[in-house]
């Protein structure tokens, strides 16, 4: 088990002094090859703040988006309320609960909700709209179930229902996430793996009448975004008064290239948050920071976490979320 642990910080040590080149830039073709990005947009200001290295921290409610193992890491039943301004006026938000069972099992339930102000209609012939308007939108409900199976190891499976709105067509499915949360005994130092929204080709429903008079109603099937995560974190200090965690992570997706993602979060007293992260081999994305602050409320704890991210030509994202620890 030593060897394993020095293995995994000679890769953590090689993978950030490379600059990110020690994953090729191999992939870039598959781009724009799946449905439903919407299920691709980070939530909790924390996790995000942390440059979305999260799999193998997972240890608050956003596990439910992050890692469904992570719900069993954590004693208290969590509510969380994430909302985003995404790019180009869509907003983004993220509401979800878990419950324990018992001291090994946990569920979770998470309601996604992606919109946009409505848009004019434009034809060929009327660039300038013609006077109506459409409405785009996603939504995507999940149901979630944790259990430690061991001291050390610990599953997580969600399954979800998908849906995109636009205009009069519409796209349904369903996806499944699955997480595992080991820890290996040396210090705080944890592995995870995640595969998130696997499931069969979704394609959308319904009729358009395109300029000219054709009807159409017969469209093409596509994959949803399926993301293998594997990640390594540990907390190289932890007292009474001060606690640094630090998380790598290694993406692999269907419709992009392999990518990297690091992130840092320091606390102090348990009540004060720093959270800084950077990712490697993504386009446009790149530096993340935030804080957060804990403030309790009656029998209660309230956190509330902002983030911003980054986007070298489309702007930046910001995020609030608020986490209630019952």
């Amino acid at each position: 088990m030593k060897k394993v642990f020095s293995i995994a910080v000679l890769i953590l040590i090689v993978v950030i002094t490379s600059q990110g080149q020690f994953i090729p830039v191999l992939g870039g073709q598959r781009a724009g090859t799946s449905s439903a990005q919407f299920l691709k947009i980070g939530v909790g200001a924390r996790a995000t703040a942390m440059g979305e290295s999260f799999v193998a921290v997972a240890n608050d409610a956003s596990a439910l988006f992050w890692n469904p193992a992570g719900i069993t890491q954590f004693s208290e039943d969590q509510i969380i309320v994430s909302h985003t301004n995404w790019l180009v006026d869509i907003r983004h938000q993220f509401l979800g609960g878990v419950y324990h069972i018992t001291s090994q099992d946990a569920i979770g339930l998470s309601v996604t909700v992606l919109h946009m102000d409505d848009m004019p209609v434009t034809t060929e012939v009327q660039p300038f709209g013609t006077g109506e308007y459409f409405r785009f939108g996603d939504l995507a409900v999940g149901l979630t179930y944790g259990r430690i199976l061991t001291n050390q190891f610990s599953f997580g499976a969600t399954i979800k229902y998908i849906e995109e709105t636009m205009d009069l067509l519409k796209m349904r499915g369903v996806t499944v996430d699955l997480g595992t949360y080991y820890m290996t005994g040396l210090g705080t130092s944890r592995f995870s793996a995640v595969v998130t929204n696997f499931g069969n080709q979704i394609q959308p429903s319904g009729s358009v009448l395109l300029y000219g008079g054709q009807k159409v109603n017969s469209f093409e099937k596509y994959s949803p975004p399926t993301i293998f995560k594997f990640g390594f974190a540990f907390e190289p200090i932890s007292d009474e008064s001060n606690m640094l965690t630090t998380s790598i992570q290694l993406n692999h997706p269907n419709d992009n290239s392999e990518n990297l993602s690091v992130g840092t979060e320091y606390t102090w007293m348990k009540i004060f948050s720093l959270r800084g992260g950077y990712k490697f081999n993504v386009d446009e994305q790149t530096f993340s920071f935030g804080a957060g602050v804990v403030v309790p409320i009656s029998s209660v704890n309230l956190s509330v976490d902002y983030g911003y991210a980054t986007f070298d030509r489309l702007g930046n994202v910001q995020r609030l979320s608020l986490l209630l620890r019952l």
